[in-house]
């Protein structure tokens, strides 16, 4: 669970969008250097692509697991328990009458 702010903090997925008009993907070029709709995987440095062995995972503030995000303070078990988001720890709803458990 992360908030609206945290949400551009996110990394970009590798692939290309769906949705041609208005994706990140699509791009009117006009000096023609970059293709349009182009993978980036594909054509990119090869030293800047994702390795998760050399990041730096942070442990879960509350049950000390190691989290899924480099950026993460909580993992995604214990945010969704106390709905709060995983990089900032804001509170998202309210969870009284809800029931929060992991099953």
């Amino acid at each position: 669970m992360v908030c609206d702010k945290c949400e551009k903090k996110l990394g970009i997925c590798v692939t290309q969008d769906t949705w041609k008009a208005g994706s990140r993907s699509h791009v009117e070029s006009a000096t023609g250097k970059r293709k349009l709709t182009e993978n980036k995987l594909l054509t990119a440095a090869k030293g800047n692509r994702f390795d998760p062995t050399k990041q730096n995972f942070r442990n879960c503030r509350i049950c000390r697991v190691h989290t899924h995000h480099p950026k993460a303070h909580y993992c995604q078990a214990c945010a969704y328990k106390k709905s709060i988001c995983c990089m900032c720890g804001k509170k998202l709803m309210a969870t009284k009458n809800y029931k929060m458990s992991s099953t």
